[in-house]
């Protein structure tokens, strides 16, 4: 099957207020145009070089977001374009993001990661960690920082009510988040939850993004 076959398939199942990242890491430019040339505009990438040298390849209207563990010295090479920072994990990394939103004049949109899985592997604040974040307030004096909602990677395992469980609560802390300190802030809104093996039930609880490599270019 093509490229553009494996995306329809998808449109199929992902309802259209759903935001579909195509997590194109590790796939050539010529690969992530036969995406673009199917009708996708948003893109995933885990690593700074990698993303800088694709985005100088590609048309000039995607939307990339960066969704793997992001280096603070690493901010300045993304900062001048990136939609979206799927990782931000701690008050340091937010402190450069604000640095060099600053310096290139613009707003830079980031989604809070929370560990949810079982698996010590993935990074992200714990729940109280980011609570705890979030009441100190810090983020509060950064203008070009915008927290736009949270992010979660499940376990990687077969049984589907863990991984529900673990969707279900990040759903729940979102909840808490918007209620406790972004009532009136309507860029507080995104779920960044389910991949390849896990959207569907990701969806199911809430997912309002989902980030697809396998389902969409094959495995690498």
């Amino acid at each position: 099957m093509s490229i553009r076959s494996h995306i329809d398939d998808l449109r199929e199942t992902v309802p259209p207020d759903v935001t579909l990242v195509a997590v194109s890491k590790f796939h050539p430019a010529e690969t992530v145009r036969e995406a673009y040339d199917a009708g996708l505009r948003v893109f995933g990438e885990s690593r700074v070089q990698e993303l800088v040298a694709k985005k100088e390849q590609l048309p000039g209207d995607i939307e990339w977001h960066f969704i793997g563990n992001l280096q603070r010295n690493k901010v300045k090479q993304i900062a001048p374009f990136i939609s979206l920072i799927h990782s931000l994990d701690n008050e340091r990394l937010m402190l450069e993001i604000e640095k060099q939103g600053a310096a290139n004049r613009r707003i830079i949109s980031c989604l809070l990661q929370i560990h949810i899985a079982e698996e010590e592997t993935k990074a992200g604040f714990s729940p109280g960690e980011c609570r705890q974040f979030l009441e100190e307030g810090k983020w509060k004096a950064c203008p070009h920082v915008r927290i736009a909602g949270v992010m979660g990677m499940a376990t990687f395992t077969d049984d589907v009510d863990q991984v529900r469980d673990e969707f279900r609560q990040l759903k729940l802390l979102f909840d808490e988040f918007k209620t406790g300190f972004f009532r009136h802030d309507t860029a507080f809104k995104e779920i960044s939850m389910g991949m390849t093996g896990d959207y569907p039930v990701a969806i199911e609880e809430g997912s309002t993004m989902i980030r697809i490599g396998t389902l969409i270019f094959g495995d690498r």
